[in-house]
């Protein structure tokens, strides 16, 4: 399994930001053939370190290849693009692939 972790700092326009969100980019991801699974959080709270996040989400692949299927497609590549949309409101993304290790 492969992780896609998307972390939002606070928006300066969380309302603007939440309706794009929920009304243009999740649609727009759900297109991803490969996607098995897609979860936000919006409860998050600081244990250590910086500041709490104001929405993370996770999105899982079967594998690297998958992944890398989807978002060369031209559905992926429409996702990827719509980030700069959300940047406009969130200039602070973070976001990194991992690979899932069952211990």
């Amino acid at each position: 399994m492969v992780r896609f972790l998307v972390l939002y700092q606070q928006p300066t326009d969380a309302e603007a930001f939440d309706k794009h969100y929920s009304e243009v980019h999740v649609p727009l991801v759900k297109q991803l053939p490969g996607l098995r699974r897609y979860t936000v959080s919006r409860n998050t709270a600081r244990v250590r370190g910086p500041d709490p996040y104001y929405l993370v989400a996770e999105l899982d692949w079967d594998d690297m290849d998958s992944l890398r299927r989807d978002f060369s497609s031209p559905a992926g590549q429409e996702t990827a693009r719509d980030v700069e949309k959300l940047a406009e409101w969130c200039p602070a993304i973070h976001s990194m692939i991992f690979e899932l290790e069952d211990v």
